[in-house]
């Protein structure tokens, strides 16, 4: 089976309503150019201080995903809906950074909330702590969509490999990883690790990105991707926001595997954790 697949690469800035402009517009060129599947970055609805996430915080059943669906039934495509900021149902003040995938009648079929929280202080200066604001998930998700077996993270997720690797074992074909990574960081690890994630796991990796300036002085690094299971990068985003599409061949998985059957070979009996 064949599935095209578009990997969209957004500026989104601190005004979700034209955030959610730029996306459908990017989601209907992507819909012009083929597309069966289509995946959107991380935060693709505000991406600005966690000040303002009261304001830019939406519910799986406001606008945000209710676009995604419209424009899933319209073109019959299946939507990888990034990652929004959606409010903690408990905690005042909390929220989680939340994913959903849509089928090709606009139905949520999985929903996930990132694990893996980016609290860092990078050499450069730049300070990130997610959990300020961020409540982590706790659940390892997939879901299959004709026959195809997803597997889900978001953007720091990729940094850890038992995630991915729990994710194949569930069945994952293609795993998707969509960010908002660093400048700083980008530049050195995002190809790499995107590449070890598919060679390691000999699945598909999807990876959507948020590019450029971003409200108040983060930068990020872009380069949208989509890699095969041999750790070839089949198409790649310029440094601008822009749709890219690359034919995913299924039947790829099955062979890789049988040419370096090291999923078979794993010995979790001598070094589980």
């Amino acid at each position: 089976m064949s599935l095209r697949t578009a990997v969209v690469q957004l500026n989104s800035q601190d005004d979700p309503e034209a955030n959610m402009a730029a996306v459908a517009r990017l989601l209907d060129r992507a819909a012009e150019l083929g597309a069966q599947f289509a995946a959107l970055p991380e935060l693709w609805t505000y991406l600005g201080p966690y000040a303002g996430y009261e304001h830019a915080a939406q519910t799986l059943s406001g606008p945000a995903i209710q676009l995604l669906q419209e424009k899933a039934r319209k073109h019959k495509m299946i939507i990888h809906g990034g990652s929004i900021v959606e409010p903690h149902p408990s905690l005042e003040g909390k929220f989680y950074n939340t994913s959903v995938l849509i089928n090709r009648d606009g139905e949520i079929v999985a929903t996930y909330r990132k694990i893996h929280l980016f609290d860092v202080d990078l050499a450069d200066g730049e300070k990130h702590h997610e959990s300020d604001r961020i409540v982590a998930g706790d659940q390892v998700t997939t879901a299959e969509i004709d026959g195809i077996t997803f597997g889900l993270s978001v953007c720091y997720d990729l940094r850890f490999p038992e995630l991915y690797r729990s994710l194949a074992l569930q069945g994952a074909q293609i795993l998707l990883v969509p960010a908002a990574f660093t400048l700083h960081t980008g530049r050195d690890h995002w190809e790499i690790l995107l590449r070890a994630r598919a060679i390691e796991n000999l699945c598909y990796v999807v990876a959507p990105a948020q590019v450029g300036k971003h409200p108040y002085d983060k930068q990020c690094y872009g380069r949208a991707m989509v890699v095969d299971p041999w750790g070839i990068v089949l198409a790649q985003a310029q440094d601008r926001p822009t749709v890219v599409v690359a034919d995913i061949d299924l039947s790829q998985i099955e062979r890789t595997r049988a040419q370096i059957p090291c999923l078979e070979h794993r010995k979790p009996q001598i070094y589980r954790l």
